[in-house]
């Protein structure tokens, strides 16, 4: 073994211990056994194991306490956890959102040693002034106010010298111990503990990513340039690294300030309806959006505009994910438990299997108290805490953007009714959810789907000769028999004739379709007649069905 192999697994071994003794410290001492932990503790009783209900209705706090003193990862992971309703109980994502991330900060020589060692000069060298205080230190970095040459306030993110390592090395042991709690406990096995540490990783390492941080912001200012309601910083590149990102200085009033906002005279209800609509365009039109707008994170201005920061945690909406938002909208608004189960089980990434019956019987009565039919009134909160429980209930995983979008719809409902007690989301929601099922409905949208089947038939079709030739092979090789009678070699036939009628109706069908939908969608100067084409292509696929039916008859009463 190498110096730096041993040096690696020494660190790995004395963390193993620290999160060990954390877990049997806060009464977690069962986690520690089953995880295997009380090898590399010293030896002594465990505090406890959860088995009485007293015990168990403080586990949420033991847990959050435990998380805390392991330190930034482990409250990145609890934070985390905290969003992820489909996989805890409410009394645990309760606890788990009182985790912050603070920490205390780093003496400003080694800032400064960062910001030379990425910039390549001192702060004073390159900013008209640089404050040592930082004005936040969270556990991975922290952020210092500074002025650029020409007067302009910015703010200068520095991420901790050690951040990188210490977080490399917790996420190696926890995906470790997400495979041990895979193998030994049932309820990780339910929600799949691995894949879950797995996009935890993912996220956090995102965050490490200064970079990637400031091309967010840039995306979201290019996305708003136009729209004079809401401020996103800019990205002054030129003093930005992985390690360094340098922003426009946001500032404004706190969303929690209601005696600010009535002094200064902002109209709240303009402003409430103003945040829901900015997410909703982030989610709907721009597919890009804020997972983490909570109070910390916007600003309102005296003019009620608002101004958005930090933007490490982003959310994109996928096609193949937008079609599956449409299925959901649709099955509730229509109130159909048997298209919603279904359209959770297609969207689901849970690996154990799904009792399709079960579910649709739990969300029958959900739907019947939360039908979108009357959306505007829909308390999303209560009704998204109660679907979460039939999906942990039925242990259905969503994705982590559909986790990320829910998150958003909820921060944004909270921030708004905080300023206006008699704002409802589903207002605002309403249009965005009517547009996004009926593009689901659309002539275009459909040939496309369309399109994707036909894909399928063709690649049946160029695998229909090798399967012949193994028929044959077989044929030559064993032999078989085949032993026909007269009379049952008519409804054979009669049945074959069927299926190619069937079939050539379809493909004409089909290639009508995707030509009417790839002209319309394609070519601007065909939309005009898209009501004309509809409606000659639907009478003509009309006629070959009332032939194929006419044919059928008369071959039934030979």
């Amino acid at each position: 073994m190498s110096g730096d192999e041993f040096a690696t697994g020494r660190i790995h071994a004395a963390r193993y211990r620290q999160i060990g003794a954390a877990f049997r410290r806060h009464g977690l001492g069962f986690v520690s056994g089953m995880l295997g932990l009380d090898r590399v503790i010293p030896r002594r009783r465990s505090p406890g194991t959860f088995a009485t209900a007293g015990i168990a209705a403080e586990a949420p706090g033991h847990l959050r306490a435990a998380l805390e003193e392991l330190g930034p990862t482990f409250i990145k992971l609890g934070q985390l956890l905290s969003t992820r309703s489909d996989l805890l109980p409410p009394a645990f994502i309760a606890e788990l959102a009182k985790l912050q991330d603070a920490a205390p900060p780093v003496p400003p020589e080694r800032i400064r040693a960062v910001i030379r060692g990425e910039l390549g000069a001192e702060p004073e060298s390159m900013f008209a002034s640089f404050e040592d205080r930082p004005l936040a230190s969270a556990s991975i970095g922290q952020a210092h106010a500074a002025t650029l040459r020409d007067g302009t306030p910015v703010v200068v993110k520095v991420r901790k010298p050690g951040a990188v390592q210490q977080v490399q090395v917790d996420l190696e042991i926890l995906q470790n111990l997400a495979v041990r709690a895979t193998r030994a406990w049932g309820f990780a096995r339910d929600i799949d503990a691995v894949a879950v540490v797995d996009e935890f990783a993912t996220t956090i390492r995102a965050e490490l990513d200064y970079l990637q941080e400031g091309r967010n912001a840039e995306r979201f200012w290019q996305n708003f340039e136009a729209d004079a309601s809401v401020v996103i910083p800019r990205v002054y590149w030129e003093f930005t690294t992985s390690r360094v990102l340098t922003l426009e200085r946001m500032t404004g009033m706190n969303v929690a300030d209601a005696v600010a906002l009535d002094e200064a005279g902002v109209d709240r209800g303009l402003v409430a309806r103003r945040g829901a609509q900015i997410v909703l365009k982030m989610i709907f039109e721009d597919r890009f959006f804020h997972a983490d707008l909570h109070p910390g994170n916007l600003f309102i201005h005296d003019d009620s505009t608002l101004a958005l920061i930090d933007f490490g945690m982003v959310g994109v909406i996928g096609g193949e994910l937008r079609g599956h938002l449409a299925r959901l909208f649709i099955a509730m608004v229509r109130g159909d438990a048997e298209m919603l189960a279904s359209a959770l089980i297609d969207v689901a990434t849970t690996s154990a299997s799904i009792d399709r019956m079960t579910l649709r019987d739990d969300l029958r009565p959900f739907l019947g108290r939360y039908r979108l039919r009357s959306v505007r009134q829909t308390p999303f909160a209560k009704m998204l805490a109660e679907l979460f429980t039939i999906l942990r209930g039925n242990r259905v995983r969503l994705p982590r953007e559909l986790i990320l979008l829910f998150k958003a719809l909820l921060l944004i409902e909270a921030l708004a009714i905080r300023l206006d007690p008699e704002f409802r989301l589903g207002e605002a929601l309403t249009p965005y959810a009517e547009r996004l099922s009926w593009e689901r409905l659309r002539m275009s949208a459909l040939a496309k789907r369309i399109a994707r089947s036909s894909v399928d038939v063709g690649e049946l079709a160029l695998d229909l000769p090798g399967i012949v030739r193994r028929l044959v092979d077989a044929a030559d090789t064993t032999g078989f028999q085949v032993h026909l009678r007269a009379a049952e070699l008519e409804p054979l036939v009669q049945r074959t004739e069927r299926i190619g009628n069937r079939l050539v109706a379809g493909m004409i069908g089909a290639a009508l379709i995707t030509g009417v939908g790839g002209l319309v969608a394609g070519e601007r100067r065909w939309r005009s007649w898209e009501g004309g084409m509809l409606g000659a292509g639907l009478t003509t696929i009309g006629s070959i069905a009332a032939y194929l039916a006419w044919t059928a008859r008369r071959r039934r009463f030979r």
